[in-house]
């Protein structure tokens, strides 16, 4: 029986790049593109720009893949790159984000009633389809209104499973303070949705 070849380490890929073999960088590219991608994405909202965000990521790692030395995972310091570009990038739309955000809330876009308009409660029987539509745009919602730090941590390890150990890495704070950050994330989520706790019975029936 044919052992199967044991995957090569990120860290040995790109050690392979630096020595001049591109190939081992196309393997990192398509180890790490597509949670990138999503881990972007989370952040900024937008699609073009999380592509865009992407692309400077791993141009960031091809310029420094020599500073690299291993006293981190691959993993952590590559989403440290995209993660501090995310950054810059939300200081930059911030007064936007806050101007759609308000519009929303207020129903102003015109393309359906206003927050309060759309939680109020009728007293009739609730189609499990509309709930569901309901309940996706709230918890969404809820997760961006997270404080900047308790929402990475929360998207960091409820969307990229990755280990408290390697948000600490990338964040730059003590484990101790990232798991505080995600335990306040979940506090605060369970307030802003408790109203919604009605909601997600009538789906459970």
């Amino acid at each position: 029986m044919v052992k199967p070849t044991p995957e090569v380490a990120d860290e040995e890929l790109l050690r392979r790049f630096n020595g001049g073999r591109p190939e081992a960088f196309e393997l990192l590219l398509s180890r790490y593109e597509r949670p990138l991608f999503n881990f972007i994405l989370r952040h900024v909202s937008e699609r073009t720009r999380a592509e865009e965000l992407l692309q400077d990521s791993f141009l960031r790692v091809i310029e420094r893949s020599k500073e690299f030395k291993g006293e981190s995972k691959f993993s952590t310091w590559l989403y440290t790159i995209a993660r501090n570009l995310c950054i810059d990038e939300s200081r930059k739309m911030v007064f936007r984000r806050h101007k759609s955000l308000d519009a929303q809330l207020s129903g102003e876009d015109g393309d359906g009633p206003a927050l309060v308009e759309r939680t109020a409660g009728s007293g009739a029987a609730v189609d499990r389809a509309a709930i569901a539509r309901e309940l996706k745009p709230q918890i969404a919602e809820a997760i961006a209104a997270l404080p900047e730090e308790q929402r990475e941590v929360f998207l960091m390890r409820e969307i990229q499973n990755l280990p408290f150990k390697d948000i600490a890495s990338i964040v730059g704070v003590p484990e101790n303070t990232v798991k505080s950050r995600m335990r306040y994330a979940l506090e605060r989520l369970q307030e802003a949705l408790a109203e919604y706790a009605d909601y997600v019975a009538e789906l459970e029936e």
